[in-house]
């Protein structure tokens, strides 16, 4: 996925965030929408859908046109690299569609536009969700749409060559770099694969910082807290992987990682639930035996990065009941399984990891208990801003251009400048 904020989108979305749209003179929002009813809906809805979701979620939406006659769903395919500015500019136009598909980290950023209606009261149960998901729809404590579907980070690791070095799926900071170490020493070129910083690989450092006790943001999300212990823990223990070999500083990309690791090249790397259909099949019918996943390891905590998609309705949407009744069918855990059947998207509800096709699985039922250890970054506006700066500092500091405190405080001082947007 691309980074999810080019600076023009950036620019534009800054300036409709001035106006204040959707608040009141003295600053406050709502912390709810209005409630809506159980009637069928009815009238048409359009929705813009990223990636392969765009592409199969028709098919889902026929069904719930079969439980509701009066509606037309019409969706959009929209690809990931062009729909970061493409809703920046319906938003500045005013010609949003009812509904879209939004990365959990744009959550922040657009409704600081005032552009999102919060969601409705009463129209799902907070608690069903899984506590990291749920926080990527919640701004300022108003939820603005609901998760729709989730991913997290795991370990992937060839369970036949940590069987011939001897070791097992390791659960602390310790265990995991003897565990990389031994990988490497049994021929491994990388006992685990970690990106040398650069793009979204704050993605693997911030969970170090998050496992230490650390944080992006102080209690009240007024302050970043970059420029601490924990951070520098966290800094510190990525970049010793790189100076004792353990991962090597190479970038790896979408299908050389694949590749590496069903050859024995990489040991093991971390990565969400779609990386298991592709190594059984690109590894064939006899690889599934020589892999597993694990949680992640861990310090005081094994908490792992969240991510996923979320759906937002527009305020300025012309049949909003109704589109917020599609979003609550979405969110149904039988619906969920279907859409799992389709897209093999994770459910962002809870109770459908109870079905079978969860539970009994040994790789989905891993990313189950991970998921609820996981965490998101905070929903403000600036973040894609502030992450791009993590991962040019984290890249200074694993190539030894950069000590980890000097990097710290140039992020705790970038980030500062920036602002959260709030």
């Amino acid at each position: 996925m691309n980074r999810w904020g080019s600076i023009a989108a950036l620019g534009l979305v800054g300036v409709i965030a001035l106006t204040g749209c959707g608040r009141t003179d003295g600053g406050s929002t709502a912390t709810s929408g209005e409630a809506i009813d159980d009637k069928p809906a009815t009238g048409e809805i359009t929705i813009w859908a990223m990636g392969n979701e765009g592409e199969v979620l028709d098919e889902l939406a026929g069904k719930f046109e079969d439980e509701n006659p009066d509606v037309t769903i019409n969706v959009t395919a929209v690809p990931w690299d062009s729909a970061h500015d493409r809703i920046a500019t319906s938003i500045a136009g005013g010609e949003t569609p009812d509904i879209s598909m939004l990365g959990t980290t744009w959550v922040g950023e657009f409704a600081a536009t005032g552009a999102l209606e919060p969601t409705p009261e009463g129209l799902v149960d907070e608690s069903s969700f899984f506590e990291g998901s749920w926080g990527t729809a919640v701004v300022d404590d108003v939820a603005y749409g609901v998760p729709w579907y989730v991913d997290s980070r795991v370990l992937y690791y060839r369970t036949d060559l940590a069987e011939a070095a001897g070791v097992e799926a390791p659960t602390t900071w310790d265990e995991y770099k003897a565990f990389a170490l031994a990988l490497k020493d049994g021929g491994a070129t990388s006992g685990v694969s970690l990106p040398p910083g650069g793009f979204d690989s704050w993605q693997y450092v911030a969970p170090l910082a998050w496992q230490a006790g650390g944080d992006i943001l102080n209690e009240d999300g007024t302050e970043f807290t970059f420029d601490t212990p924990e951070w520098a823990e966290a800094f510190e223990f990525y970049k010793s992987f790189f100076d004792e070999g353990a991962s090597e500083a190479v970038r790896l990309e979408g299908g050389e990682i694949e590749q590496k690791f069903i050859d024995g090249s990489v040991g093991s790397f971390f990565s969400g639930p779609f990386h298991v259909g592709l190594l059984r099949e690109q590894g064939g019918p006899d690889f599934a035996e020589k892999f597993a996943v694990a949680q992640v390891p861990g310090a005081d905590t094994r908490t792992s990065f969240t991510g996923g998609g979320n759906l937002a309705v527009f305020g300025d949407s012309e049949n909003r009941d109704a589109s917020w009744k599609f979003v609550r069918w979405l969110s149904q855990p039988e619906t969920q399984l279907e859409w799992y059947d389709i897209s093999t998207d994770l459910p962002s509800v809870q109770a459908a990891f109870e079905d079978p096709i969860f539970a009994d699985d040994p790789y989905l039922s891993v990313f189950a208990e991970q998921l609820a250890d996981s965490k998101a970054p905070p929903a403000i506006p600036t973040w894609a801003q502030v992450s791009a700066v993590i991962d040019q500092e984290l890249e200074k500091v694993t190539r030894g251009d950069q000590t980890v405190d000097a990097a710290l405080k140039a992020i705790q001082q970038q980030a500062e400048t920036i602002g959260t947007g709030n």
